[in-house]
């Protein structure tokens, strides 16, 4: 995948098939450590032991549609082309975990790409759960929470066309300000 964020919307697309009503996605580009790290923690039906250490395997998977996993162990070689790692940690019912962390001034590191629209699309496209994204950059922060954008539609959807329109420009401008 070209940019991270695809890498993003595949695990949280994960978490969402293992159950999870609340994904937080974490970005913190630290220029002091050189790093970025990117955490998506969910609280679906996790996994247990066994399950994690196999995980990384592209001929593992839960779905039944095909026969391979390849998003895993493609974001854990991402990180690792770039200096960082993979650590995802996870227990039966307690959620899952996953934690990567780049090389932030590595050339063979991907750009974080479009977060505005991995949101947008986790969102409309899952009307009933929620998603915490924060992105950091040394000093600067930008929080987004479905919680709070239902709690002042007073029950219009998250999926009604204005409102993805609303979550994509919102991010975007949270984005920017961040000097993306």
């Amino acid at each position: 995948m070209r940019e991270l964020s695809m890498h993003i919307l595949d695990i949280a697309q994960n978490s969402i098939a293992a159950g999870a009503k609340m994904v937080r996605i974490d970005v913190v580009e630290d220029h002091a450590a050189d790093t970025m790290t990117i955490t998506v923690a969910d609280d679906g039906s996790g996994m247990d032991l066994n399950t994690v250490e196999r995980v990384r395997d592209p001929f593992v998977t839960s779905r039944t549609t095909r026969e391979v996993g390849l998003g895993i162990p493609l974001f854990a070689a991402a990180a690792e082309r770039c200096g960082g790692g993979l650590a995802i940690t996870s227990a039966p019912g307690a959620g899952t975990t996953v934690r990567a962390v780049f090389g932030l001034s590595h050339i063979d590191r991907a750009p974080l790409g479009d977060m505005a629209g991995t949101l947008m699309a986790l969102s409309v496209c899952n009307p009933d759960v929620d998603f915490v994204y924060n992105r950091v950059r040394e000093d600067e922060s930008f929080h987004f929470d479905t919680r709070k954008i239902r709690a002042e539609l007073d029950g219009v959807p998250l999926n009604h066309p204005e409102v993805a329109a609303f979550i994509r420009d919102y991010v975007e401008q949270g984005e920017r300000r961040l000097g993306r």
